[in-house]
């Protein structure tokens, strides 16, 4: 029953989040809400709705482990499984500048992150911080994309290209409840079965955070990095990632924090933060130079991934925590 329950609420999940997001996009472009700003808003933040919930359930519920865990989780997953498998059938080149910048306020968000869980259990102090520098980049890059028409167009095409979304405003309010209540049902059953899981096989919650729960919540990426390899589209695939990291530890840390304390296990202070860090930092080469994420490097990323994901059903992660 716990593995069906664990399946079942993942699958929940993502499809709420997916009926989230498409009613959101109808309900904004109703309203008269810009293009532009759906696509830096409603898009950007909804795809990472199911590590929003699934963290925030997890913190509330008692297993914080869980929360933190699927979001540093989630952030290795996006760099080695959700690039690194679409490298592998198709080259992935980032040429865009603005993912420059992206990046290096990636990095610098993902150093903060690690040095505010240096002062212990992340509370409602250092919630706010990220909270902060997460609505800062979200000015910061309406500001940009309002400068610059192409960035703009970029960020509006993404949006046109959401299919399905609800004609009338009935279906819009009854699709977006749906999702609503599909991303509490399902994280509730994720939680529940990811807890039960591992008192059954004597893994820690953080564990199962960081491999079950983490490679489920990066699926939606997944499918949408492979379509962007498969179509040449390196920038979307990229960018995805990036964005998508950032909104975890910014948007989904802070306000898991803002809401309740959030206890960070010993064995991520010396090993789950720091290979998050150098996952992060692996990217800058090959966006700084615009060098190809290719096939070989594909390769190393999903078997780098596999070593991370052995390391932690085998211990290794927590010698020495």
């Amino acid at each position: 029953m716990i593995y069906l329950e664990a399946i079942s609420g993942l699958v929940v999940l993502l499809l709420g989040g997916d009926f989230l997001v498409r009613g959101s996009v109808s309900l904004a472009r109703r309203l008269g809400v810009s293009t532009l700003l759906i696509g830096l808003t409603v898009v950007a933040c909804g795809t990472s709705a199911p590590e929003l919930v699934v963290s925030l359930n997890a913190a509330l519920s008692g297993a914080p482990g869980l929360s933190i865990g699927n979001v540093v989780g989630s952030n290795v997953a996006n760099i080695l499984l959700v690039l690194g498998v679409p490298a592998i059938i198709a080259p992935i080149a980032s040429s865009d500048a603005k993912v420059d910048h992206t990046n290096a306020f990636m990095i610098g968000a993902s150093a903060l992150f690690i040095a505010l869980c240096w002062f212990g259990p992340l509370k409602a102090w250092q919630g706010g911080i990220l909270l902060v520098l997460f609505f800062s980049f979200l000015a910061a890059s309406y500001g940009r994309a309002m400068r610059d028409n192409r960035e703009a167009a970029a960020v509006s095409g993404e949006v046109q290209e959401i299919h399905s979304v609800p004609g009338s405003m009935g279906a819009t309010i009854a699709i977006t409840l749906g999702g609503l209540v599909g991303l509490a049902a399902g994280s509730h059953l994720l939680v529940d079965g990811a807890t039960g899981i591992a008192r059954t096989f004597g893994l820690s919650e953080a564990v199962i955070g960081v491999t079950l729960i983490a490679v489920g919540t990066s699926l939606p990426e997944l499918a949408t990095s492979l379509m962007a390899a498969l179509h040449r589209h390196g920038d979307v695939a990229v960018g995805n990632v990036i964005g998508s990291n950032l909104f975890n530890i910014l948007g989904v840390m802070g306000l898991t924090a803002l809401v309740v304390p959030v206890p960070v296990p010993a064995k991520f202070l010396s090993f789950d933060l720091w290979v998050m860090l150098a996952t992060t930092l692996v990217l800058l080469p090959f966006i700084a130079a615009r060098l190809q994420i290719g096939r070989m490097a594909g390769l190393v990323f999903a078997l780098s991934y596999g070593v991370y994901i052995a390391a932690q059903f085998f211990g290794m992660s927590e010698l020495g925590s």
